[in-house]
């Protein structure tokens, strides 16, 4: 296995197989309108294939392999999304949406060399969600009360789902704190990243980490982030403490998005400035696109999150290695 598995002890799925499809069904319906509602957002439909080429594809880290294929009547190839951080935007320009609009789509995605392990799958369902906004928005402040409506509606399904199904007993901490990547590396300097997001998360229970893209101090980043999407000053991830694993569960990457100016300035620091050939580049450097707001919120995790789960494959149908198959088997762990 690329990652390690980590099976709790004495697990054991607190809902049936069956019940655990109904629940599924439930916590996507419930949080969907939750969140359309907090954020005043619409439903539209999105692609999972865009052109090769086109620029619109996300590029996550830089270094990810895209799955792509020939068509028999299009000439040139087609590529599986990653994400839709770049798509949204667009269509919102498209669409005309003005500035306190939005909009969410169900988002599936093919990372291929992504490592799987209880939380990470090469197939990735997300809501991904965008907002226009004016450029008096483009500040921590408003970043904050946008996280703080996310985990609202976040808090809100967990409690229906609870209602429904009270063998779920954990708890969602309702609280967030707010911590940028430079103060964790101050308060946690002998620690990898992954080990500050472990601390604080299971001392506050919900984390909002601040500012990932960039390095830090220490001249290492925290992690990677694409130049051409989130604004490295203004995003940052939402962490909820999962008891079951004993560890900090990312829910959600999100961020105000690149301006002409921290567009131009990431592009530099990341010797990408090559990709402003593209046409969703120029709409920014020249103020075509909207400025906005968006992110994505993990279904699978947020799923396994309320249900109490181990494994994201208790809630997801996807492919696993073998012999990460057969020890979920022997420990008693149903993947779909």
């Amino acid at each position: 296995m690329s990652r390690s598995l980590y099976i709790p002890e004495g697990y054991k799925s607190s809902l049936t197989l069956r019940e655990t499809q109904h629940a599924i069904k439930y916590i996507k319906d419930i949080f969907q309108q939750a969140l359309s509602i907090v954020l005043t957002l619409d439903r539209v439909s999105a692609p999972l294939i865009v052109r090769q080429g086109s620029g619109i594809n996300d590029d996550l880290n830089g270094v990810e392999r895209k799955v792509d294929f020939d068509i028999k009547e299009i000439e040139g190839k087609a590529e599986v999304v990653q994400s839709l951080a770049k798509w949204k935007r667009m269509a919102l320009y498209r669409y005309g949406y003005e500035p306190g609009e939005g909009i969410y789509t169900d988002m599936n995605a093919i990372r291929r060399d992504d490592d799987t392990d209880n939380v990470h799958s090469i197939f990735v369902d997300q809501w991904d969600w965008e907002k226009v906004i004016t450029r008096d928005k483009r500040t921590l402040d408003y970043l904050k009360e946008t996280v703080k409506n996310v985990v609202k509606a976040v808090v809100y399904t967990k409690r229906k789902v609870s209602h429904r199904y009270p063998v779920l007993a954990d708890k969602i901490t309702d609280e967030v704190f707010f911590v940028t990547t430079q103060e964790l590396e101050d308060m946690y300097p002998d620690k990898t990243p992954k080990e500050r997001e472990d601390l604080i998360t299971k001392e506050h229970g919900t984390v909002f980490i601040m500012q990932i893209g960039g390095k830090l101090a220490s001249g290492e980043k925290h992690d990677g982030r694409a130049p051409d999407y989130d604004d490295w000053s203004l995003n940052g991830d939402i962490f909820f403490w999962n008891d079951v694993l004993g560890r900090a569960l990312e829910i959600s990457s999100m961020g105000i998005r690149v301006d002409e100016t921290s567009l131009k300035k990431q592009l530099a620091e990341c010797g990408a400035e090559d990709r402003m050939q593209y046409k969703y580049h120029q709409m920014i450097a020249d103020g075509t696109l909207p400025l906005t707001i968006g992110g994505g919120i993990g279904q699978s995790r947020l799923c396994m999150l309320l249900l109490e789960k181990a494994h994201i494959g208790e809630v997801q149908s996807s492919v696993w290695p073998e012999d990460m198959v057969k020890k979920c088997a022997e420990s008693g762990i149903v993947l779909l």
